[in-house]
This record gives structure tokens, C-alpha cells and sequence, in this order.
């Protein structure tokens, strides 16, 4: 047990020291909502079900300000992760090594920090109770080609719990 919060400990300091400016808004939970409504280019509805999304995936246009309305119609509790495919593996390992409590509600993710991804900044994010909708609003950034959705919850992302964001 020690040795799960140490190593969850020194990941996050890791991740910590890394992280730059974000390139989205982020804390983990809420609606990110640092845009106003005013601002949003556009408002894109999500279905998140037990162990899919739908759309399965996206196209944005760099500066783009989108509002993602997350709805959660499945019985179990998800993420909605927006980063590159290095930082989403940086992710669902974290993850995966903090399961061991996991059961007790996903919400705070235990207080760790999201992976930086290689566009800089950390990923932007929001947890989804079963029923639950909530938002995030997120300015597509100008210096990738490509990136993806996900829910990194164990065995959700190898389930199918993912999809591409093109530019």
C-alpha cells in the first residue's frame, strides 16, 4: 500500500515539474469553463455509454474554442481526456497503478496531475458520473496535426473508450 502512494507520489511530482503553461484550460473536474458562451465557436455533444463514446471522432480547425457536452447514459463512471497518444499511455498507466483504489470513486483522480503532452501543457479533462452531463470548454491548439479522446479508467480505453480529434 506504501509503496502504491509513493510511486503514485513520484509520478506526480514527475509530471509536475514537467508541466508548462496549458494549452487548454484544465483542472481535472468541473466545466473548464473559462470561455464564455460567447466565445465558443462551437458546441459538440458526446454520448458516453459503458465502454464507448459516440461521436468515435472528430474534426476541428486549430483556434477553434469547442464546447463538449458530455452525456454518461452507462452505469459506470468515465473520463473524457483530450491530449496526444504519449501523454493519453502516460495517463492510463497512472491509472492503471492506481487502482488499487479505484473503487472508492474516480472522481479526484487521487489528486494527480494529467500527463504533458508533446504540444506542452497538460490535458485537459472532466470525470462523468454514471447519468451525469457535464462540460468542457477547449481551444483546439494550432501546433498538432492530431489528437485523441479518452477514458483512460482501467479497461475502459482497451474497450474501445477513445476516439481521434483531426485537424
Amino acid at each position: 500500500m506504501c509503496k502504491t502512494y509513493l510511486t503514485s507520489s513520484l509520478m506526480t511530482i514527475s509530471l509536475s515539474v514537467l508541466a508548462s503553461a496549458s494549452w487548454a484550460a484544465g483542472e481535472h473536474d468541473g466545466s473548464h469553463s473559462d470561455a464564455s458562451n460567447a466565445d465558443v465557436d462551437r458546441t459538440i455533444s458526446f454520448e458516453a455509454g459503458d465502454m464507448w463514446f459516440d461521436p468515435e471522432g472528430i474534426q476541428v480547425t486549430a483556434g477553434e474554442t469547442v464546447k463538449f457536452e458530455i452525456s454518461n447514459t452507462g452505469n459506470l463512471e468515465h473520463e473524457f481526456v483530450i491530449g496526444d497518444k504519449a501523454a493519453q499511455e502516460v495517463h492510463r498507466k497512472m491509472m492503471q497503478e492506481m487502482s488499487g483504489g479505484h473503487g472508492e470513486g474516480h472522481g479526484g483522480h487521487g489528486g494527480h496531475d494529467m500527463a504533458e503532452g508533446a504540444h506542452g501543457g497538460q490535458m485537459p479533462s472532466i470525470t462523468i458520473g454514471a447519468g451525469e452531463t457535464k462540460t468542457l470548454v477547449w481551444t483546439a491548439p494550432s501546433n498538432v496535426e492530431s489528437l485523441e479522446y479518452a477514458c483512460n479508467i482501467p479497461g475502459h480505453y482497451e474497450s474501445g473508450m477513445y476516439g481521434d480529434i483531426n485537424f
